[in-house]
Parts: structure tokens; C-alpha cells; sequence
């Protein structure tokens, strides 16, 4: 058999690597280091703002082969990412696989039951993040994965104590330094919308598992108005499938003070519109984290949601909706107003206003506004 690099991060065995040639003095041969596994199967959201993790494993671990296992429909927000080596989906063929294989560094960022089972079966000479025990409970792995542990067990700390962002508790919880890394979601020039820019769009809704975090149809019809009339272009309406029907129904209202985008076309599709923004008002969801991946100011909503989780990396504006009893992960509510009625319309309106002068400035931006609990 002639020599092989199984070593080499571009050799699979399977077919002929990239560079199509012989592995016996192949200038390309790439030794892998650590082969590090990182476990990811929660919301698209959370996937998306994982990526901000990359970043200090390469600084730790340079010669790394990152293999990221995630659910089948999060696969398009990793794509083209140069900091993974292969991303996986979450289905028989893959568990199978990684079963097989031996990995020096297990990384498992979700507090879930069917992550933390394949973080205790698949081989690896270390764990970091969480796993199950025997009685199928959650538990962490390593003592820097306590903090964020604990958060998730006392609301009275999550909800008013911490003062860290997701992005950095995750990374310390992974046992890497802090580095307030980016998130990466990189669109080729194929990929990148021809359609006019837009000052700002709209991210009119969120997932249906927390319906919640959109605001009311009304709050985002008289926000883009007053937008439109102040602008004098059309507010881009972004969203996902789930919002087809919200969007309609805004574009009928709206007339030309909006414009409506695409919403079932795919993930990369969606993130091409929000690269069309220059500031985008949302809720917390995907398109939030979307905005926050390609770099754009953002006017980000919170009722439900802890504000102080989200890093808008000194492009942004949070506004918190004028409740006592936020944040609280309720997916339905007997307020009245909800927290989803009580954002104004004129903080909506200065705080796009104040982010397109900070943008244009390149000044940095980075502020809590609105009612709430009283914390400033």
C-alpha cells in the first residue's frame, strides 16, 4: 500500500484529498494536534453565538481538528467557517461514527439530556462543559463549568446577579480564556444580497417556543412609520418562515414605508437581508444573533429575556420593556398590558437614530434603555 498521512486534517480515506495527489511528499501535509469534539444541539441562536467560542480554542490548542456536532437545520450557520474542520448532524450515521473515534478534548456547551449522553459515551481523554450522571440529571464536568451551572439553577442570580455575557460565561465554563471574540458567519460574495442596501430593518418575529419576545404588530407598524417618514426609505421586513404571515400582514399596513424581504428561503438566505441593514430592531432570537454575527448595530428588545447575557460588542442598544417582573422565560402571561405592549415607540425610534449616528461616527455604542426592574 503506498505511504498515507492519516494524520494529515485532509485526509479522510475515502476519496482523494483537495489537492489530489500523493500523500509520499505532499507540501500540504498538515499534521492534526488535538482532535477536539464540540457538542451543540440547542437553539440556532445559541449555535450561532457558539461560534464566538472558536476562537480561544485555536489560541489554546493551534493545530486542533475542530469537529462540531449539531442539529441538522443549525448545519447552514457553520457553514464555510474556516475555524471548523467538519461539522456533523445529530442523527444515527454521526453518533455512530463518533462513537468509533477517540477524541483528545470533549467540549459539551448544551444543558441537555441527549448531549450530555453522547458527551459521557464518546471517547475522549477530556471533558469540559456538561454532561448526565446515571440518574440522567445534568451535571457539570469541570470545576470552571460550575458559574454557568449555577446560573441555570437560581433565577434570583441569573435573572439579577450576573453581570457576564453569554458569550464569555460559555467560554470560561469551556475552561479558555476570555477574549470577547466575535461571533463568524461568513457569506460569500455569491451568497451576498444584489438588492439595494437599507439603513434599517425589521426582525419582525421570533421562534414559536417563546412567543413572547416579539413585540405587537402595532408598536412595529407605528415604529416604521415614524421611521420611514424620518428616513425617507423603506424599513426592510426581516424574519424566518414562522413569520410569513406577521410580515404580510405589515406590508399591507405599510404600503412603500416597508419592504418586504424573503423569509422562506433558507437560513443563508435570511442572514444575506440582514446584511443589507445597517442597524437592525429585533427581538432576542436568531435574527438577533444574526445582526450580531455580520456586524451590525443593533436595537435589541428584552421582556422575557436577561439583557445583560446579550454582548452587542459596542454596536447596540437594549431596551427593556416597562415590567416589574422581567426577566421571567414565561412562554405565556396573564399581564395586562404584556411586557410585549410596553415598549415604547420613541425608544424604538431615537435608539435606531442614535445607532446610525454612532455608525456612521465609528463610535462606539453600547447601552441598557427603557423601563424595568431598576437596574441602569
Amino acid at each position: 500500500m503506498p505511504l498515507v498521512h492519516t494524520d494529515c486534517r485532509h485526509f479522510s480515506g475515502y476519496k482523494p484529498c483537495v489537492f489530489r495527489r500523493p500523500c509520499e511528499g505532499c507540501p500540504h501535509h498538515d499534521p492534526v494536534g488535538a482532535e477536539v469534539l464540540l457538542i451543540n444541539l440547542d437553539a440556532m441562536g445559541d449555535v450561532l453565538r457558539t461560534t464566538a467560542l472558536l476562537p480561544a480554542i485555536k489560541r489554546s490548542l493551534p493545530d486542533s481538528r475542530i469537529t462540531w456536532l449539531t442539529l441538522p437545520r443549525a448545519m447552514p450557520l457553520l457553514a464555510a467557517n474556516p475555524l471548523i474542520d467538519r461539522v456533523l448532524p445529530f442523527d444515527l450515521g454521526s453518533t455512530s461514527e463518533l462513537l468509533a473515534r477517540r477524541f483528545d478534548l470533549l467540549l459539551c456547551v448544551d444543558k441537555s439530556g441527549p448531549a450530555g449522553g453522547l458527551a459521557m459515551r464518546v471517547p475522549a481523554v477530556e471533558r469540559r462543559g456538561f454532561g448526565i450522571d446515571g440518574r440522567g440529571v445534568i451535571t457539570p464536568l469541570n470545576p470552571q463549568a460550575e458559574e454557568l451551572y449555577a446560573l441555570g439553577l437560581d433565577d434570583e442570580l441569573k435573572f439579577r446577579g450576573n453581570r457576564k455575557a453569554e458569550t464569555q460565561l460559555l467560554c470560561e465554563a469551556m475552561g479558555f480564556y476570555w477574549s470577547r471574540d466575535p461571533y463568524t458567519l461568513n457569506l460569500s460574495p455569491a451568497e451576498r444580497s444584489p438588492a439595494a442596501p437599507r439603513r434599517v430593518g425589521f426582525n419582525t418575529g421570533c421562534s414559536p417556543l417563546y412567543p413572547l419576545k416579539k413585540l405587537s404588530l402595532d408598536i412595529q407598524e407605528a415604529a416604521i412609520r415614524r421611521l420611514h417618514g424620518l428616513l425617507q426609505e423603506p424599513i426592510l421586513l426581516l424574519g424566518g418562515p414562522e413569520d410569513a404571515e406577521r410580515n404580510a400582514e405589515l406590508a399591507r399596513r405599510l404600503g412603500p414605508a416597508a419592504e418586504a424581504t424573503p423569509v422562506d428561503q433558507g437560513l443563508r438566505r435570511g442572514a444575506a437581508e440582514v446584511d443589507r441593514c445597517e442597524v437592525v430592531v429585533t427581538g432576542d432570537s436568531l435574527g438577533m444573533h444574526l445582526a450580531i454575527a455580520r456586524g451590525k448595530h443593533v436595537v435589541a428588545w428584552f421582556g422575557v429575556t436577561v439583557p445583560e447575557e446579550i454582548d452587542l460588542y459596542d454596536r447596540g442598544i437594549r431596551l427593556r420593556a416597562a415590567v416589574d417582573c422581567a426577566p421571567c422565560w414565561k412562554k405565556s402571561c396573564d399581564l395586562s398590558p404584556l411586557c410585549v405592549d410596553r415598549v415604547e415607540v420613541e425608544w424604538i425610534v431615537q435608539a435606531v437614530l442614535d445607532c446610525l449616528d454612532a455608525r456612521a461616527a465609528g463610535r462606539p455604542l453600547d447601552e441598557t434603555r427603557g423601563g424595568g426592574w431598576g437596574r441602569g
